[in-house]
């Protein structure tokens, strides 16, 4: 185990958290930055070569999209049994073991003998980091201090966002220069390496106070209270709606741009993830924002930015599509670095497991969402895609609206 794991001791009675400018405080942001880094580079390994995947395989698009919707399934099935080991073992000794799997699981995925090979190693590598995302959250809810957690939160979920375009970056000129599973294989290597930095950055645990066996009715009652807290369930609902329809965008968008009119190559293809930037920006300036403005507001601007990117995607010309993606992906991960962080100060009890639902909403909207855009995509077109987006955004927008109408307390932050 690294010298700095969590021992499981109890906090100190004074202990605040890390404050903003601490040395830990900064050591927990870049090493779980790299977590973010390593998490999803191969969560999504696959999706900058999806085009050619596809002509490969021969199988059609939504086929190939499933190499990202098992991955997703893997996670979401599994973010919660994480969670309760993480509530026992220490939040970074589960992170740890998730990430260690993972990494090892990815390094097979190149050498899959068939496509159902290939699904079986991919579903198992989303199991894996299941052990990631919701207990980066609780930790982060732990160990910084309340004043700083909803930044903290946002500058996690940017390092997300650069795990995410530094995967696709990578794979897709590798992809078409040595075909996909040498992209794959560099992508692994990728997340080996901020794996390493992950563990060798993090700090001790001091917030972590180790739950006792408790057994499976404590747990259920746990996630049962979770469930029936209505501020909760509106922002799992935005999870679910939102991330898959961002997944949907962004598994076909390079179907569409590789076809006719545009007939883009798949190394150009790869650098539309590049609008990942604005999603790095965008995450941590909602964060900020929360202080002026309260989650609420700002969360709902964030779906406007949305609505508006995906508006321009709409049109023939391939620079406003492309000015409409950095809009959507801005709005999107400005919304989900609030979600995600009033998740974990919403709970006052049970933040790991709180957390988990999040992220296995989350999961499940990137793969039945996310999968079932490419039906709509293959039957009707993208316009049909975008518009479909388009809906579930307003969804989303409308609860959030009705369910966080007044302040909450619990929130650590105002909430309109």
């Amino acid at each position: 185990m690294p010298q700095n794991a969590p021992t499981g001791t109890a906090p100190s009675p004074n202990w605040n958290g890390h404050a903003k400018g601490s040395r830990d405080y900064g050591r927990i942001l870049a090493g779980l930055s790299c977590a973010g880094v390593a998490t999803f580079a191969q969560l999504y390994s696959t999706q900058a070569v999806l085009p050619i995947l596809a002509a490969d395989l021969r199988i059609t698009a939504p086929e190939a999209a499933l190499t990202i919707s098992l991955a997703t399934v893997g996670l979401a099935a599994t973010v919660i049994p994480w969670s309760f080991l993480a509530d026992r073992v220490g939040r970074v000794k589960a992170m740890m073991w998730g990430i260690t799997a993972a990494t090892v699981l990815g390094l097979l995925v190149p050498l899959s003998a068939n496509f159902a090979m290939l699904l079986g190693l991919r579903l198992l590598e989303g199991m894996a980091l299941g052990g990631i995302p919701a207990i980066a959250i609780a930790y982060l809810n732990e160990e910084v201090s309340k004043a700083h957690a909803a930044v903290a939160a946002g500058s996690y979920v940017a390092g997300t966002t650069l795990g995410g375009l530094s995967g696709r970056l990578v794979a897709g000129p590798v992809g078409e220069l040595w075909g996909w599973r040498a992209a794959a294989l560099a992508v692994s290597l990728l997340a080996t390496v901020a794996a390493v930095v992950f563990l060798v950055l993090v700090p001790r645990a001091r917030g972590f106070v180790p739950a006792q066996a408790a057994g499976l009715r404590s747990a259920v009652a746990r996630l049962g209270a979770h469930l029936r807290n209505v501020r909760l369930l509106a922002l799992y609902a935005q999870a679910f709606l939102m991330m898959g329809g961002f997944v949907a965008v962004y598994n076909y968008l390079g179907f569409r741009l590789a076809g006719a009119p545009f007939g883009l190559p798949a190394t150009v293809i790869s650098l539309i993830f590049l609008a990942y930037l604005s999603g790095t920006f965008s995450s941590r300036w909602a964060a900020g924002m929360t202080t002026r403005f309260g989650r609420r507001n700002v969360l709902l601007a964030g779906l406007a930015l949305t609505l508006g990117g995906l508006a321009l995607t709409l049109t023939p010309s391939l620079v406003l599509i492309l000015s409409g993606l950095v809009v959507f992906t801005g709005g999107f991960f400005a919304a989900h670095s609030i979600g995600s962080g009033w998740t974990g100060a919403i709970a006052s009890t049970g933040r790991a497991q709180a957390a988990s639902l999040y992220n296995l909403a989350y999961y499940l909207g990137s793969s039945l969402l996310g999968w079932a855009g490419g039906l709509v995509f293959q039957s009707w077109g993208w316009s049909a895609l975008a518009g479909a987006v388009m809906v579930l955004a307003c969804l989303t927008a409308a609860t959030v609206a009705v369910v966080h109408s007044r302040p909450d307390a619990a929130a650590g932050a105002p909430a309109n």
